[in-house]
């Protein structure tokens, strides 16, 4: 059932200038008795008439079809390490050939790169390019992945999955950070696509979900059930832990025992510090202290890989044995200290493995972030 939040978005969004977009045909829709067409992407389930977008804007109906507006669009292109996912599991120290474009389904309050993901401005994608040129220029780059990031690549499906194709063939992985509102038919094709996701549980309330993202709960959690059990992706989680608003220590025992219980133990799961934006200048940045005591409370519900994030925190940002609990990688913010695993990806002192996705070594790319331009 569409929200009223998600009825009044689709209804006040602009129809878009003649010849402004490069359209692409979308998946993912089916016409209704009452002349519109209703997109399937996702639960908001948007219902359009001619020449309006939903409420992700990217997603519009132009004449009996739907299209994808921003299809070899970017928001601009960028080098980063692997672990600013973040994803400590998947290849550390290795560089990722990072991307998004513009929009989101959802309408965080808090939304952390709200510039792009909120942006209207279809000017603001300025970098074309194509499946192949993307792959070309990881390759060329040294990166040994390329990851759909900054704002949510469920809403530039189709795009997503030709620059995965164009990837895989070249024998590059690819990255899915996600918040996983989306539905079970493209749900499927999109992580059976992606070598690995970090996904957003924003919290474990449906109440903080309608009121300060505009979505629900339950299909992040139906997302997360499916990338762990029914596909191949390697899965970390993120939770952003806001003051006042997700961060109590019942909530995060729920969430945490959740994760144990239903996806496994061996699933990192990262607490980052929020700081004030977009529409909530006025709560003040989540103290360490708050992700500290997140941690230690994952970890007595059975975590074996919890890490803070978004601050300077030795202890949360290191790996650890599940089994005899030798330090197996330290981190200074993104770059690699010690990393003493096995070839095979194993504790070197009881030969316990790390759950995750490991080379025989380390990458060194460290703390940089470098643009690049395709075009």
């Amino acid at each position: 059932m569409i929200s009223t939040l998600t009825q009044s978005a689709t209804r006040l969004l602009p129809e878009a200038s003649p010849g402004t977009d490069l359209q692409h045909p979308a998946r993912w829709w089916h016409a209704l008795a009452d002349g519109r067409l209703q997109c399937d992407l996702c639960p908001r389930d948007c219902k359009l008439h001619q020449g309006q977008r939903g409420a992700c804007f990217v997603r519009q109906r132009t004449g009996d079809a739907m299209v994808l507006t921003t299809w070899g669009r970017s928001s601009g292109f960028c080098i980063d390490p692997i672990e600013k996912k973040p994803l400590n599991h998947f290849h550390p120290g290795s560089s990722v050939l990072s991307f998004g474009t513009a929009g989101c389904n959802l309408a965080c309050k808090f939304c952390q790169n709200w510039d792009i993901s909120k942006s209207r401005d279809m000017d603001r994608l300025m970098d074309q390019a194509s499946p192949q040129q993307i792959a070309a220029a990881a390759l060329r780059h040294g990166c040994q992945s390329v990851a759909f990031t900054y704002n949510d690549p469920v809403i530039f499906a189709e795009y997503a999955l030709d620059v995965a194709d164009a990837c895989h063939e070249r024998g590059l992985q690819t990255v899915a950070v996600t918040a996983g509102y989306i539905h079970a038919a493209p749900r499927r094709e999109f992580f059976a696509k992606m070598d690995a996701a970090n996904v957003d549980l924003k919290a474990f309330s449906d109440d903080f979900y309608f009121k300060l993202t505009g979505s629900r709960l339950q299909p992040v959690l139906d997302t997360l059930v499916h990338v762990r059990h029914e596909s191949d992706c390697w899965l970390e989680i993120t939770t952003l832990l806001i003051p006042g608003q997700n961060d109590s220590s019942a909530e995060i025992e729920r969430l945490s025992r959740w994760v144990a219980t239903e996806l496994g133990p061996e699933v990192p799961l990262h607490f980052s510090a929020f700081h004030p934006d977009h529409k909530m200048p006025e709560v003040p940045a989540t103290p360490l202290s708050t992700l500290v005591r997140a941690r230690q409370i994952a970890r007595e519900q059975g975590l074996h890989h919890v890490y803070t994030g978004n601050v300077h925190h030795a202890e949360g940002d290191a790996t650890n044995c599940a089994g005899c609990g030798s330090r197996l990688i330290e981190r200074d913010w993104y770059a690699i200290g010690r990393y003493a695993l096995t070839p095979h990806g194993q504790c070197p002192d009881c030969g316990q493995a790390l759950a995750g996705r490991f080379g025989t070594q380390a990458g060194s790319f460290g703390r940089r972030r470098i643009p690049v331009a395709l075009a």
